[in-house]
């Protein structure tokens, strides 16, 4: 069996981002123990993931590097912003436990979008956050195996084509490059 529309597919991969030519640094890595899985064909993944995977069965090996902007796109200065640190504030207080240097934190905009921003600078007034992908203008180069390739259950598929509301996954697409995290979570791009 080889991966194709609605197979559920298992993958261990090692993620390096970087320039070709230059030294790649690993990113992320899903080990054997804790493969990605994902229900092929479904959005889950962004497209240019999945293309690099279709076609191939249990135990073959993968090596592809998606452009940026087969990925998560340029990196965009103007997706940086600076909020009123008053927002931040719960119960009068600002919310130390969540909002420090570093930490990316759920948001939503004005129109109700849901987006990651991390949070770059605090000031006496102002939280300064990044809201591009955190793999926004990287080159990915994966390098990996595939595990498992199985027709995918009515539960699975079920799960994969719910609407969902969180944000992230380095394979991901939320379609308009708002989400961060990292490659956990259920593998939707939104988590």
């Amino acid at each position: 069996m080889v991966i194709s529309d609605k197979k559920f597919v298992a993958v261990s991969y090692d993620l390096f981002v970087g320039d070709e030519g230059e030294e790649q640094e690993l990113m992320e890595q899903a080990p054997k123990e804790a493969p990605l899985k994902f229900t092929f064909g479904l959005g889950m993944m962004i497209e240019s993931f999945e293309k690099g995977l279709e076609g191939k069965a249990v135990g073959e090996k993968f090596d592809f590097t998606i452009e940026p902007q087969d990925a998560y796109g340029d990196y965009e200065d103007g997706r940086v912003v600076e909020l009123d640190k008053a927002i931040f504030e719960v119960d009068g207080k600002f919310d130390t436990d969540m909002i420090f240097e570093g930490n990316t934190v759920p948001m939503m905009d004005a129109e109700g979008n849901r987006m990651n921003g991390t949070i770059l600078e605090i000031s006496k007034d102002k939280v300064k956050m990044d809201f591009n992908h955190p793999l926004a203008g990287e080159r990915l180069h994966f390098v990996g195996e595939v595990l498992e390739v199985r027709d995918a259950t009515p539960e699975e598929i079920a799960v994969a084509t719910m609407p969902h509301s969180c944000g992230g996954g380095c394979c991901g697409d939320c379609g308009d490059g708002d989400c961060g995290g990292g490659c956990s979570g259920c593998g939707c791009g939104e988590h």
